[in-house]
């Protein structure tokens, strides 16, 4: 129950967080002088085309952009009735896309959840490659196995991501025969979810898990060796091996319990930092997520299109900080979560 009350705490805490990044983000997109369509209009009006002028002008009233600042924020987040009444993000609508003159929902539909699958993938990569040969380094220290492992870290440290996938973009189609770009065969896209489109999908995810996830596993791999010979150097393991406790057993109950918590917290992180720090890899690999479109949007100040984009990474940050807490809790019972104070 006091588990159930602390994640209720931090649920409200989330909402309570994103309410303020929200506003956060509305004020920074904001910041730039200008809009997409007030761009617009000044490029019309210098080539003479007034009939377009016209449109972008009811287009500005249409979505409220002739108002206060602080009127468009509340009308975008749904909190004060617009030319359309309540029609914001809390309602489910996320607003229209002048760039590419679509609805927000349509062009991020399919970017979300591939964004999601993408990114889940490369967690997943992170965690099954960097606990075990973490474990293994600091078990095995200073043996050719350590040596191999901080090698092979400090090789996917030092590659550039959208060199290695430039690298595998070659030799994994040449000696593999792995697709190339995309997350799935053309004859699949808009097409309904079957296993063909599944199988599809899984293949086109190996070389951008790989190359999207390498640097995190590597920097973590050395984290949790630095931890474990920290942990292994302590008395608590002496006793334990002088009571003849197996090695593994051992190493599984105590210094992994506690070398391992960093990587818990690391949660709330990892999502959406492999999200905006693979808009280059997505770019290069020609890959369906929301990087390239985030990208796009902020250069062409396309202001309710990159709103929701960051919106959408910041929920991630906090959903992913609200489990790694909880999860923290559940892993080390030295942590209080009861009232917090003391």
């Amino acid at each position: 129950m006091e588990i159930l009350r602390y994640a209720i705490y931090r649920f409200g805490t989330m909402l309570l967080t994103l309410l303020v990044v929200s506003v956060l983000i509305f004020w920074i997109i904001n910041l730039p002088p200008g809009d997409y369509l007030s761009n617009q209009i000044a490029e019309f009006r210098a080539s003479g085309q007034e009939s377009l002028v016209a449109k972008a002008e009811f287009l500005r009233q249409e979505y409220a952009l002739d108002k206060p600042l602080w009127q468009q924020y509340l009308i975008w987040m749904g909190f004060l009735p617009g030319p359309h009444g309540f029609s914001g993000m809390l309602q489910g609508n996320f607003g229209w896309s002048f760039e590419f003159d679509r609805p927000v929902s349509e062009i991020v539909g399919d970017s979300l959840w591939l964004t999601v699958l993408v990114n889940l993938a490369a967690v997943l990569f992170v965690y099954m490659v960097a606990l075990p040969l973490g474990v293994i380094a600091a078990a095995k220290s200073r043996t050719m196995i350590d040596y191999t492992a901080a090698f092979i870290g400090y090789l996917g440290l030092a590659t550039p991501n959208f060199l290695l996938a430039l690298i595998l973009f070659y030799y994994g189609n040449k000696h593999l025969g792995l697709p190339i770009g995309g997350l799935m065969a053309p004859e699949y896209e808009g097409m309904p979810m079957s296993w063909d489109k599944v199988k599809s999908i899984l293949l086109h995810l190996i070389v951008p898990t790989f190359v999207i996830g390498t640097s995190g596993a590597s920097a973590m791999m050395q984290r949790l060796r630095a931890n474990m010979l920290d942990e292994l150097g302590k008395p608590y393991v002496e006793t334990a091996v002088a009571k003849g406790m197996r090695p593994s057993r051992m190493l599984a109950k105590y210094p992994l319990r506690v070398a391992f918590n960093p990587f818990v917290a690391d949660i709330g992180n990892l999502l959406p930092s492999m999200v905006s720090g693979s808009v280059l890899v997505s770019v290069v690999l020609g890959l369906q997520t929301i990087g390239p479109v985030l990208l796009q949007a902020l250069k062409s100040q396309d202001m309710f299109l990159s709103g929701f984009v960051l919106m959408f990474v910041a929920l991630l940050t906090l959903i992913g900080t609200m489990i790694s807490d909880v999860l923290l809790v559940l892993l080390d019972p030295r942590i209080r979560y009861e009232g917090r104070d003391g």
